[in-house]
Protein backbone atom coordinates (compact mmCIF):
# COMPACT_ATOMS: atom_id res chain seq x y z
CA UNK A 1 0.00 0.00 0.00
CA UNK A 2 2.22 2.52 -1.13
CA UNK A 3 -0.32 5.29 -1.12
CA UNK A 4 -0.75 4.68 2.47
CA UNK A 5 -2.15 8.19 4.35
CA UNK A 6 -0.52 9.29 7.27
CA UNK A 7 -2.51 11.39 9.69
CA UNK A 8 -0.53 13.09 12.61
CA UNK A 9 -2.18 15.25 15.16
CA UNK A 10 -1.16 18.48 16.29
CA UNK A 11 -2.17 21.45 18.95
CA UNK A 12 -3.27 24.74 17.36
CA UNK A 13 -3.39 27.73 19.16
CA UNK A 14 -3.90 31.31 17.84
CA UNK A 15 -0.80 33.43 17.92
CA UNK A 16 -1.09 34.81 14.28
CA UNK A 17 1.09 32.09 12.55
CA UNK A 18 0.82 30.29 9.15
CA UNK A 19 0.83 26.76 8.50
CA UNK A 20 0.48 24.48 5.54
CA UNK A 21 -2.21 22.17 7.39
CA UNK A 22 -5.12 22.09 5.25
CA UNK A 23 -8.21 21.52 7.53
CA UNK A 24 -9.49 21.47 10.51
CA UNK A 25 -11.43 19.11 12.76
CA UNK A 26 -12.73 19.90 16.07
CA UNK A 27 -12.54 22.63 19.23
CA UNK A 28 -11.72 21.63 22.60
CA UNK A 29 -11.34 22.78 26.09
CA UNK A 30 -9.22 21.92 29.20
CA UNK A 31 -9.27 23.46 32.18
CA UNK A 32 -8.85 27.35 31.53
CA UNK A 33 -7.38 27.12 27.97
CA UNK A 34 -8.98 26.26 24.91
CA UNK A 35 -6.70 24.51 21.89
CA UNK A 36 -7.72 23.23 17.85
CA UNK A 37 -7.34 19.30 17.14
CA UNK A 38 -6.27 19.04 13.76
CA UNK A 39 -5.24 16.50 11.05
CA UNK A 40 -3.63 17.15 8.05
CA UNK A 41 -2.80 14.40 4.81
CA UNK A 42 0.65 14.41 4.04
CA UNK A 43 1.25 14.75 -0.10
CA UNK A 44 4.22 12.17 0.51
CA UNK A 45 3.69 8.46 -0.21
CA UNK A 46 6.00 5.68 1.57
CA UNK A 47 6.05 2.44 0.36
CA UNK A 48 5.25 -0.13 3.19
CA UNK A 49 9.49 -1.63 3.55
CA UNK A 50 10.38 2.25 4.69
CA UNK A 51 10.39 3.53 7.63
CA UNK A 52 8.66 7.03 8.59
CA UNK A 53 10.93 9.07 10.77
CA UNK A 54 9.04 11.57 13.43
CA UNK A 55 10.65 14.63 15.02
CA UNK A 56 9.09 15.35 18.26
CA UNK A 57 7.65 18.92 18.17
CA UNK A 58 7.46 21.10 21.63
CA UNK A 59 3.96 21.93 22.86
CA UNK A 60 3.14 25.25 23.85
CA UNK A 61 -0.05 26.10 25.81
CA UNK A 62 -1.84 29.91 26.03
CA UNK A 63 -3.90 30.40 28.80
CA UNK A 64 -6.94 32.46 28.55
CA UNK A 65 -10.59 33.18 29.23
CA UNK A 66 -12.97 30.79 26.75
CA UNK A 67 -16.17 33.05 27.35
CA UNK A 68 -15.19 35.60 24.82
CA UNK A 69 -14.26 32.85 22.15
CA UNK A 70 -17.26 30.34 22.65
CA UNK A 71 -19.70 33.24 22.03
CA UNK A 72 -18.40 34.49 18.76
CA UNK A 73 -17.92 30.44 17.23
CA UNK A 74 -21.57 30.51 17.98
CA UNK A 75 -22.32 33.53 16.24
CA UNK A 76 -20.30 32.73 13.62
CA UNK A 77 -21.58 28.93 13.12
CA UNK A 78 -25.37 30.64 13.35
CA UNK A 79 -23.91 33.35 10.42
CA UNK A 80 -22.46 30.97 7.89
CA UNK A 81 -25.51 28.62 8.10
CA UNK A 82 -27.90 31.16 7.28
CA UNK A 83 -25.91 32.36 4.38
CA UNK A 84 -25.34 28.84 3.02
CA UNK A 85 -21.66 28.93 4.21
CA UNK A 86 -19.23 25.93 4.78
CA UNK A 87 -19.48 26.46 8.63
CA UNK A 88 -16.00 26.79 8.42
CA UNK A 89 -14.33 29.28 10.91
CA UNK A 90 -11.89 32.21 9.76
CA UNK A 91 -8.90 31.62 12.46
CA UNK A 92 -7.34 34.91 10.77
CA UNK A 93 -10.34 37.17 11.34
CA UNK A 94 -10.43 35.68 15.01
CA UNK A 95 -7.00 36.74 15.32
CA UNK A 96 -8.37 40.49 14.72
CA UNK A 97 -11.09 40.47 16.76
CA UNK A 98 -11.74 43.19 19.10
CA UNK A 99 -11.28 41.28 21.57
CA UNK A 100 -7.50 41.68 20.83
CA UNK A 101 -7.93 45.03 20.66
CA UNK A 102 -9.11 46.29 24.40
CA UNK A 103 -5.58 46.13 25.75
CA UNK A 104 -4.14 48.88 23.81
CA UNK A 105 -7.35 51.36 24.67
CA UNK A 106 -7.02 50.29 28.16
CA UNK A 107 -3.21 51.58 27.87
CA UNK A 108 -4.26 54.80 26.33
CA UNK A 109 -7.04 55.54 29.05
CA UNK A 110 -4.65 54.87 31.71
CA UNK A 111 -1.95 56.99 30.00
CA UNK A 112 -4.40 60.08 29.79
CA UNK A 113 -5.18 59.93 32.98
CA UNK A 114 -1.36 59.92 34.27
CA UNK A 115 -0.94 62.59 32.22
CA UNK A 116 -4.16 64.27 33.52
CA UNK A 117 -2.88 63.91 37.06
CA UNK A 118 0.35 65.52 36.27
CA UNK A 119 -1.05 68.45 35.05
CA UNK A 120 -3.36 68.84 38.14
CA UNK A 121 -0.29 67.97 40.27
CA UNK A 122 1.79 70.80 38.64
CA UNK A 123 -0.94 73.23 38.85
CA UNK A 124 -1.38 73.22 42.24
CA UNK A 125 2.45 73.30 42.88
CA UNK A 126 2.22 77.02 41.29
CA UNK A 127 -0.56 77.87 43.10
CA UNK A 128 -0.37 80.05 46.16
CA UNK A 129 -1.71 79.34 48.93
CA UNK A 130 -1.69 81.68 52.66
CA UNK A 131 0.01 79.90 55.32
CA UNK A 132 -2.20 81.50 57.69
CA UNK A 133 -4.36 78.66 59.09
CA UNK A 134 -7.30 81.42 59.66
CA UNK A 135 -7.20 82.15 55.85
CA UNK A 136 -6.94 79.04 54.75
CA UNK A 137 -10.24 78.09 56.72
CA UNK A 138 -11.66 81.28 55.07
CA UNK A 139 -10.91 80.05 52.25
CA UNK A 140 -11.91 76.70 52.62
CA UNK A 141 -16.04 77.88 53.72
CA UNK A 142 -16.09 80.10 50.44
CA UNK A 143 -15.67 76.96 48.52
CA UNK A 144 -18.14 75.54 50.71
CA UNK A 145 -16.15 72.44 52.18
CA UNK A 146 -15.03 71.69 55.50
CA UNK A 147 -12.65 73.96 57.28
CA UNK A 148 -11.44 71.01 58.91
CA UNK A 149 -10.88 66.89 59.22
CA UNK A 150 -10.74 64.65 62.19
CA UNK A 151 -6.81 64.67 63.08
CA UNK A 152 -5.74 67.06 60.05
CA UNK A 153 -3.51 69.99 61.14
CA UNK A 154 -2.53 73.20 59.47
CA UNK A 155 -0.07 72.00 56.87
CA UNK A 156 -3.10 68.85 55.71
CA UNK A 157 -5.13 72.04 55.72
CA UNK A 158 -3.41 73.95 53.35
CA UNK A 159 -2.36 70.93 51.13
CA UNK A 160 -6.41 70.01 50.59
CA UNK A 161 -6.74 73.62 49.45
CA UNK A 162 -4.34 73.57 47.45
CA UNK A 163 -5.64 70.87 45.58
CA UNK A 164 -9.07 71.83 45.64
CA UNK A 165 -8.07 75.12 43.72
CA UNK A 166 -5.87 72.82 41.59
CA UNK A 167 -9.46 70.76 40.32
CA UNK A 168 -11.44 74.22 40.15
CA UNK A 169 -8.81 76.25 38.26
CA UNK A 170 -8.27 80.10 38.87
CA UNK A 171 -12.03 80.76 38.78
CA UNK A 172 -12.35 78.80 42.34
CA UNK A 173 -9.32 80.91 44.05
CA UNK A 174 -11.44 83.00 46.21
CA UNK A 175 -10.00 86.97 45.45
CA UNK A 176 -9.60 88.87 48.80
CA UNK A 177 -11.34 91.61 49.20
CA UNK A 178 -10.62 95.23 48.13
CA UNK A 179 -10.64 96.72 51.96
CA UNK A 180 -8.08 94.35 53.23
CA UNK A 181 -5.65 94.26 50.14
CA UNK A 182 -5.48 97.97 50.62
CA UNK A 183 -5.04 97.91 54.04
CA UNK A 184 -1.42 98.96 54.76
CA UNK A 185 1.08 96.75 56.40
CA UNK A 186 2.15 98.96 58.67
CA UNK A 187 -0.66 99.12 60.00
CA UNK A 188 -1.46 95.33 60.71
CA UNK A 189 2.15 94.97 62.15
CA UNK A 190 1.00 97.78 64.54
CA UNK A 191 -2.35 95.67 65.43
CA UNK A 192 -0.21 92.50 66.00
CA UNK A 193 2.02 93.65 68.28
CA UNK A 194 -0.54 95.12 70.70
CA UNK A 195 -1.82 92.37 70.91
CA UNK A 196 1.34 91.41 72.65
CA UNK A 197 3.19 93.94 73.65
CA UNK A 198 2.41 96.35 76.17
CA UNK A 199 4.45 99.01 78.08
CA UNK A 200 4.96 97.94 82.09
CA UNK A 201 4.78 99.81 85.06
CA UNK A 202 7.83 101.22 86.24
CA UNK A 203 8.33 99.13 89.23
CA UNK A 204 8.31 96.08 86.52
CA UNK A 205 11.85 98.31 85.16
CA UNK A 206 12.83 98.41 88.79
CA UNK A 207 12.65 94.73 89.71
CA UNK A 208 14.06 93.56 86.35
CA UNK A 209 17.37 95.76 86.78
CA UNK A 210 17.41 94.53 90.14
CA UNK A 211 17.67 91.14 89.37
CA UNK A 212 19.89 91.59 86.37
CA UNK A 213 22.52 92.49 89.01
CA UNK A 214 21.42 90.42 91.53
CA UNK A 215 22.16 87.28 89.29
CA UNK A 216 25.23 87.87 87.32
CA UNK A 217 27.00 87.98 90.54
CA UNK A 218 25.84 84.50 91.48
CA UNK A 219 26.30 83.55 87.97
CA UNK A 220 29.81 83.88 88.15
CA UNK A 221 30.05 82.77 91.45
CA UNK A 222 28.61 79.30 89.87
CA UNK A 223 31.04 79.29 86.97
CA UNK A 224 33.87 79.63 89.04
CA UNK A 225 32.64 76.63 90.91
CA UNK A 226 31.83 74.73 88.00
CA UNK A 227 35.31 74.93 86.72
CA UNK A 228 36.77 74.06 89.79
CA UNK A 229 34.63 70.79 89.54
CA UNK A 230 36.43 70.31 85.93
CA UNK A 231 39.69 70.58 87.06
CA UNK A 232 39.05 67.72 89.84
CA UNK A 233 40.68 64.59 89.04
CA UNK A 234 38.42 61.92 87.49
CA UNK A 235 39.06 59.24 89.73
CA UNK A 236 38.36 61.63 92.44
CA UNK A 237 34.64 62.32 91.64
CA UNK A 238 34.11 58.62 90.88
CA UNK A 239 34.94 57.61 94.63
CA UNK A 240 32.65 60.38 95.52
CA UNK A 241 29.43 59.05 93.53
CA UNK A 242 30.68 55.53 94.59
CA UNK A 243 30.28 56.89 98.21
CA UNK A 244 27.25 58.69 97.52
CA UNK A 245 25.33 55.60 95.81
CA UNK A 246 26.21 53.81 98.91
CA UNK A 247 24.46 56.51 101.41
CA UNK A 248 21.32 56.54 99.37
CA UNK A 249 21.00 52.67 99.76
CA UNK A 250 21.42 53.39 103.24
CA UNK A 251 18.25 55.76 103.57
CA UNK A 252 15.86 55.05 105.60
CA UNK A 253 12.66 56.40 107.52
CA UNK A 254 13.56 58.63 110.50
CA UNK A 255 10.38 59.80 111.28
CA UNK A 256 6.69 58.82 110.34
CA UNK A 257 4.04 61.60 111.66
CA UNK A 258 0.36 61.95 111.25
CA UNK A 259 0.19 65.87 110.22
CA UNK A 260 -3.50 66.56 109.59
CA UNK A 261 -6.82 64.97 109.79
CA UNK A 262 -7.20 65.52 106.25
CA UNK A 263 -5.05 64.71 103.06
CA UNK A 264 -1.36 66.62 103.30
CA UNK A 265 -0.92 68.59 100.13
CA UNK A 266 2.58 70.03 100.12
CA UNK A 267 5.94 70.14 102.61
CA UNK A 268 8.77 71.98 102.24
CA UNK A 269 11.95 71.81 104.47
CA UNK A 270 13.98 75.59 105.89
CA UNK A 271 17.44 76.53 104.46
CA UNK A 272 19.00 75.81 107.86
CA UNK A 273 17.12 72.22 107.66
CA UNK A 274 15.72 72.50 111.33
CA UNK A 275 12.26 72.87 110.49
CA UNK A 276 9.49 71.48 108.40
CA UNK A 277 6.48 73.16 107.38
CA UNK A 278 3.41 71.29 105.21
CA UNK A 279 -0.20 71.61 104.69
CA UNK A 280 -3.49 70.07 103.74
CA UNK A 281 -6.82 70.26 102.92
CA UNK A 282 -8.04 71.11 106.46
CA UNK A 283 -6.88 74.69 105.40
CA UNK A 284 -4.57 74.11 108.00
CA UNK A 285 -0.52 74.78 107.99
CA UNK A 286 1.93 73.06 110.26
CA UNK A 287 5.43 73.83 111.36
CA UNK A 288 7.15 70.92 112.86
CA UNK A 289 10.98 70.52 114.23
CA UNK A 290 13.23 68.22 112.38
CA UNK A 291 14.69 65.46 112.97
CA UNK A 292 11.83 64.26 115.78
CA UNK A 293 9.24 65.99 114.05
CA UNK A 294 7.47 67.30 116.47
CA UNK A 295 4.39 70.06 115.87
CA UNK A 296 5.71 73.85 117.01
CA UNK A 297 3.09 76.01 115.33
CA UNK A 298 -0.20 75.82 113.76
CA UNK A 299 -0.57 78.34 111.03
CA UNK A 300 -4.74 79.41 110.81
CA UNK A 301 -6.07 81.91 108.32
CA UNK A 302 -7.01 80.09 105.04
CA UNK A 303 -10.36 79.65 104.60
CA UNK A 304 -10.16 76.61 101.88
CA UNK A 305 -8.03 73.82 101.12
CA UNK A 306 -3.97 74.82 101.21
CA UNK A 307 -2.47 73.54 98.30
CA UNK A 308 1.48 74.64 98.49
CA UNK A 309 3.94 75.99 101.15
CA UNK A 310 7.04 77.46 101.08
CA UNK A 311 10.05 78.98 103.36
CA UNK A 312 12.00 82.38 102.07
CA UNK A 313 15.13 82.36 102.04
CA UNK A 314 17.86 84.40 103.94
CA UNK A 315 15.34 84.27 106.91
CA UNK A 316 16.77 82.79 110.33
CA UNK A 317 14.52 80.64 112.36
CA UNK A 318 14.36 82.72 115.53
CA UNK A 319 13.35 86.13 113.56
CA UNK A 320 10.56 88.04 114.51
CA UNK A 321 7.91 89.75 112.70
CA UNK A 322 9.80 89.30 109.32
CA UNK A 323 8.19 87.18 106.22
CA UNK A 324 9.56 83.73 106.56
CA UNK A 325 6.85 81.43 104.99
CA UNK A 326 4.09 81.58 102.62
CA UNK A 327 1.13 79.35 101.35
CA UNK A 328 -1.22 79.10 98.95
CA UNK A 329 -4.96 77.92 98.03
CA UNK A 330 -7.90 76.56 96.01
CA UNK A 331 -9.81 79.99 96.32
CA UNK A 332 -7.04 81.90 95.14
CA UNK A 333 -5.86 83.26 98.55
CA UNK A 334 -1.93 83.50 99.28
CA UNK A 335 -0.72 84.55 102.93
CA UNK A 336 2.76 85.30 104.38
CA UNK A 337 3.94 83.91 107.90
CA UNK A 338 6.41 85.00 110.44
CA UNK A 339 7.73 82.53 113.15
CA UNK A 340 6.09 84.35 115.85
CA UNK A 341 2.30 84.26 115.20
CA UNK A 342 -0.36 81.83 113.87
CA UNK A 343 -1.37 84.47 112.07
CA UNK A 344 -0.85 85.83 108.54
CA UNK A 345 1.73 89.02 108.38
CA UNK A 346 0.05 89.68 104.65
CA UNK A 347 -2.45 88.83 101.99
CA UNK A 348 -1.80 88.71 98.54
CA UNK A 349 -5.67 88.58 96.69
CA UNK A 350 -4.71 89.45 93.09
CA UNK A 351 -5.80 86.06 92.70
CA UNK A 352 -9.15 85.23 93.35
CA UNK A 353 -11.22 83.55 92.40
CA UNK A 354 -8.37 81.07 90.38
CA UNK A 355 -6.36 78.41 92.13
CA UNK A 356 -3.60 79.12 92.90
CA UNK A 357 -1.58 75.49 92.82
CA UNK A 358 2.04 76.18 93.70
CA UNK A 359 4.34 79.23 94.71
CA UNK A 360 8.22 79.90 95.16
CA UNK A 361 10.81 81.79 96.67
CA UNK A 362 13.11 83.99 94.13
CA UNK A 363 16.74 82.87 95.56
CA UNK A 364 16.86 86.22 96.98
CA UNK A 365 14.08 86.00 98.92
CA UNK A 366 12.82 89.73 97.45
CA UNK A 367 10.47 87.89 95.13
CA UNK A 368 7.20 85.15 95.04
CA UNK A 369 6.50 83.77 92.33
CA UNK A 370 2.48 82.40 92.17
CA UNK A 371 1.31 79.32 89.59
CA UNK A 372 -2.45 80.78 88.76
CA UNK A 373 -5.21 78.46 86.90
CA UNK A 374 -6.02 81.41 85.10
CA UNK A 375 -3.30 79.83 82.66
CA UNK A 376 -0.72 82.66 84.34
CA UNK A 377 2.39 82.84 86.76
CA UNK A 378 2.57 86.18 88.86
CA UNK A 379 5.91 87.64 90.39
CA UNK A 380 5.16 89.38 93.60
CA UNK A 381 7.82 92.07 94.90
CA UNK A 382 7.87 91.77 99.10
CA UNK A 383 9.92 94.90 98.94
CA UNK A 384 7.70 97.19 96.80
CA UNK A 385 4.44 95.06 98.05
CA UNK A 386 2.70 94.98 94.95
CA UNK A 387 2.33 92.70 91.82
CA UNK A 388 5.65 93.74 89.05
CA UNK A 389 4.75 90.95 86.54
CA UNK A 390 1.84 89.14 85.47
CA UNK A 391 2.50 87.11 82.60
CA UNK A 392 0.70 85.26 80.11
CA UNK A 393 1.41 82.75 77.75
CA UNK A 394 0.07 79.17 78.68
CA UNK A 395 -3.10 77.85 76.55
CA UNK A 396 -4.26 76.09 80.33
CA UNK A 397 -3.86 76.52 84.09
CA UNK A 398 0.08 76.93 85.25
CA UNK A 399 0.89 74.36 88.01
CA UNK A 400 4.07 74.63 89.00
CA UNK A 401 6.98 77.26 89.20
CA UNK A 402 10.49 76.86 90.06
CA UNK A 403 13.44 79.20 89.65
CA UNK A 404 17.36 79.29 89.09
CA UNK A 405 19.82 78.91 91.52
CA UNK A 406 21.15 82.63 89.94
CA UNK A 407 17.64 83.86 89.77
CA UNK A 408 17.86 85.59 86.28
CA UNK A 409 15.37 82.70 85.07
CA UNK A 410 12.23 80.75 85.94
CA UNK A 411 10.21 78.04 84.56
CA UNK A 412 6.76 77.02 84.40
CA UNK A 413 4.85 73.85 83.50
CA UNK A 414 0.98 73.63 82.38
CA UNK A 415 -1.42 71.58 82.39
CA UNK A 416 -1.56 72.09 78.38
CA UNK A 417 1.57 69.85 78.72
CA UNK A 418 4.02 72.24 78.04
CA UNK A 419 6.55 74.26 79.87
CA UNK A 420 7.96 77.55 79.44
CA UNK A 421 11.38 79.20 80.32
CA UNK A 422 11.16 82.64 81.29
CA UNK A 423 14.39 85.48 81.14
CA UNK A 424 13.33 87.34 84.54
CA UNK A 425 15.31 90.11 83.32
CA UNK A 426 13.65 91.08 79.67
CA UNK A 427 10.62 89.05 80.48
CA UNK A 428 10.84 86.75 77.24
CA UNK A 429 10.38 83.11 76.87
CA UNK A 430 13.69 81.98 75.72
CA UNK A 431 12.77 77.99 75.72
CA UNK A 432 9.83 76.00 74.91
CA UNK A 433 9.29 72.37 76.75
CA UNK A 434 7.35 70.63 74.12
CA UNK A 435 7.43 67.00 74.58
CA UNK A 436 4.94 65.40 77.06
CA UNK A 437 2.08 63.51 76.08
CA UNK A 438 -0.16 65.04 79.28
CA UNK A 439 0.02 67.83 81.59
CA UNK A 440 3.05 68.71 83.87
CA UNK A 441 2.65 68.84 87.25
CA UNK A 442 6.12 69.32 89.01
CA UNK A 443 9.18 71.34 87.49
CA UNK A 444 12.97 72.17 88.76
CA UNK A 445 16.46 73.45 88.11
CA UNK A 446 19.88 71.66 88.77
CA UNK A 447 22.34 73.76 90.95
CA UNK A 448 24.26 73.63 88.02
CA UNK A 449 21.94 76.43 86.38
CA UNK A 450 21.17 74.46 83.30
CA UNK A 451 19.80 71.10 83.35
CA UNK A 452 15.71 71.75 84.18
CA UNK A 453 13.54 68.51 85.42
CA UNK A 454 9.92 67.66 84.82
CA UNK A 455 7.42 65.50 85.99
CA UNK A 456 3.78 64.72 84.14
CA UNK A 457 1.26 62.85 84.30
CA UNK A 458 2.41 60.77 81.19
CA UNK A 459 4.52 58.75 84.35
CA UNK A 460 8.00 60.57 82.44
CA UNK A 461 10.06 62.83 83.65
CA UNK A 462 12.30 64.53 80.99
CA UNK A 463 15.64 66.35 81.42
CA UNK A 464 15.83 69.34 79.48
CA UNK A 465 19.17 71.52 78.27
CA UNK A 466 19.42 74.96 78.40
CA UNK A 467 22.20 75.88 76.69
CA UNK A 468 21.25 73.56 73.79
CA UNK A 469 17.73 74.44 74.51
CA UNK A 470 16.51 70.81 73.69
CA UNK A 471 15.45 67.83 75.67
CA UNK A 472 17.95 65.42 76.79
CA UNK A 473 16.50 62.33 78.58
CA UNK A 474 13.46 60.75 79.30
CA UNK A 475 12.84 59.10 82.39
CA UNK A 476 10.14 56.30 82.37
CA UNK A 477 9.86 57.11 86.32
CA UNK A 478 6.73 55.64 88.15
CA UNK A 479 3.52 53.60 86.58
CA UNK A 480 1.44 56.57 87.65
CA UNK A 481 1.25 60.33 87.34
CA UNK A 482 4.17 62.07 89.06
CA UNK A 483 3.18 64.54 91.28
CA UNK A 484 6.80 66.64 91.91
CA UNK A 485 10.21 66.57 90.90
CA UNK A 486 13.44 67.87 93.02
CA UNK A 487 17.09 68.00 92.36
CA UNK A 488 19.71 68.12 95.20
CA UNK A 489 20.30 71.54 96.57
CA UNK A 490 23.49 71.41 96.69
CA UNK A 491 26.06 69.49 93.63
CA UNK A 492 22.53 67.98 92.21
CA UNK A 493 24.41 64.68 91.83
CA UNK A 494 21.26 62.90 92.05
CA UNK A 495 16.98 63.77 91.35
CA UNK A 496 13.82 62.65 93.45
CA UNK A 497 10.49 62.23 92.04
CA UNK A 498 7.48 61.35 93.96
CA UNK A 499 4.24 59.66 92.40
CA UNK A 500 0.51 58.56 92.78
CA UNK A 501 2.12 55.20 92.54
CA UNK A 502 2.62 55.58 96.16
CA UNK A 503 6.17 54.99 96.21
CA UNK A 504 8.95 57.71 95.67
CA UNK A 505 12.52 57.25 93.29
CA UNK A 506 15.88 58.40 93.50
CA UNK A 507 18.05 58.86 90.40
CA UNK A 508 21.56 59.66 89.79
CA UNK A 509 22.32 62.85 87.73
CA UNK A 510 24.67 61.66 85.19
CA UNK A 511 23.84 58.12 83.60
CA UNK A 512 19.51 58.62 85.43
CA UNK A 513 19.82 55.24 86.84
CA UNK A 514 17.25 54.46 89.71
CA UNK A 515 19.37 54.32 92.89
CA UNK A 516 16.63 53.29 95.39
CA UNK A 517 12.52 53.19 95.98
CA UNK A 518 11.23 54.81 98.62
CA UNK A 519 8.07 52.89 99.65
CA UNK A 520 5.85 53.08 102.39
CA UNK A 521 2.75 55.16 102.14
CA UNK A 522 -0.84 54.18 101.95
CA UNK A 523 -1.58 56.39 100.03
CA UNK A 524 -0.33 58.84 96.52
CA UNK A 525 2.52 61.11 97.08
CA UNK A 526 1.48 64.67 96.12
CA UNK A 527 4.83 66.54 97.45
CA UNK A 528 8.64 66.18 98.01
CA UNK A 529 11.74 67.92 99.18
CA UNK A 530 15.00 67.69 99.94
CA UNK A 531 17.05 69.38 102.57
CA UNK A 532 19.78 71.67 101.69
CA UNK A 533 22.66 69.56 103.45
CA UNK A 534 21.14 66.55 101.89
CA UNK A 535 20.80 64.99 105.04
CA UNK A 536 16.74 64.39 104.81
CA UNK A 537 14.33 63.99 102.26
CA UNK A 538 10.59 64.35 103.12
CA UNK A 539 7.91 63.02 101.40
CA UNK A 540 3.80 63.72 101.81
CA UNK A 541 1.08 61.43 100.88
CA UNK A 542 -2.65 61.22 100.79
CA UNK A 543 -2.59 59.23 103.63
CA UNK A 544 -2.52 62.22 106.31
CA UNK A 545 1.17 61.35 107.24
CA UNK A 546 4.52 62.62 106.09
CA UNK A 547 7.72 60.97 106.36
CA UNK A 548 11.02 61.58 107.10
CA UNK A 549 13.99 59.56 105.44
CA UNK A 550 17.54 60.12 106.80
CA UNK A 551 21.04 57.99 105.94
CA UNK A 552 21.73 54.88 108.65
Amino acid sequence: ATGLLLKRVKLWCFAGQRTDFQCFTGLFKKRDTFCLLHTAENSAKMSDSEQSVYAKRTKTIYYGSLEESDRWHVDRKETDGENGGSGKTDYNALLTSAEYMTLDAEVAKDKAALLEEFERRKKARLIHVSTDDDEVKSALRKLNEPICYFGEGPAERRLRLKELLSALGEKGIPSKPAKEEEKPKAQTKETNESTWYHEGPESLRMARIWIAHYSLARAKTRLEEASEKVRQNSSTKAGRMVELQKRIQQLAPQCSQVGDTRPITGCCISEDSSLLLTCSLSSLCKVWSVPDCTLKQTLRGHKFNVSDVAFRPGVASDSNAEVAMASCSFDGSVKLWSYDSEESIADINGHVPNRVAKLAFHPSGRFLGTACYDASWRLWDLEQKQEVLHQEGHTKAVHCIAFQVDGSVCVTGGLDGFGRVWDLRTGRCIMFLEGHLSAIYGVDFSPNGYHIASGSQDNSCKIWDLRRRQMVYTIPAHTNLISDVKYQKTGGNFLVTSSYDKTAKIWSDKTWQPLKTLSGHDGRLVGIDISHDSQYIVTASYDRTFKLWAWD
